[in-house]
């Protein structure tokens, strides 16, 4: 029986975000690297970067020729990131919670537990938990030529609320 893409997708990026090395391998050390789960760092989301509480996990970047990098991510309620893009993109992988995307001008997109959103590069947009609701996702992105987001103003709360995120139900 095969399972739903989406499915199969949460379980490899939890999985393998638990498993990732947080350090670049050395050119010499190119086999498989596992970190086990609650091992890796964790860190406070960045005052500038983010408002409200978030707890940032797993955080890794891998070094050439690969250029992906991501963290799991939790947003207590009404926590939520900054304005901001990725020169190639960001994929988000809903695992637990209830939680919003919104695209600069757009109204804001309900996200729960199994969903994933793609955000296109160089898109505006900022993620993160409902109002009453915490949500945990893992974030992956792409560097280019060593950067992978460009940080912009902070989502204020009169735009996360006209967003729909007060109102919209995931």
């Amino acid at each position: 029986m095969r399972r739903p893409a989406h499915s199969a997708i949460v379980a490899v990026g939890m999985m393998s975000l638990s498993a990732i090395a947080t350090a670049e391998p050395k050119s010499e050390d190119m086999s498989v690297s596992v970190i086990k789960h609650g091992t890796g760092a964790s860190s406070v989301g960045a005052e500038e970067n983010f408002t409200g509480k978030v707890r940032v996990q797993g955080r890794f970047q891998r070094g050439a020729p690969a250029r992906i990098g991501g963290a799991t991510v939790t947003f207590e309620p009404g926590a939520r990131t900054a304005w901001h893009t990725h020169p190639l993109g960001q994929t988000l992988i809903v695992t637990s919670g209830h939680g919003f995307v919104q695209e600069w001008g757009r109204p804001a997109q309900a996200l729960e537990s199994g969903d994933v959103a793609w955000i296109p590069p160089g898109v505006k947009h900022w993620h993160g938990a409902a109002p009453s609701a915490e949500m945990t996702h893992v974030a992956l992105a792409e560097s280019q030529d060593g950067k992978s987001v460009t940080w912009m103003e902070k989502v204020s709360d009169a735009q996360y609320r006209g967003g729909n995120a007060d109102t919209a139900k995931p």
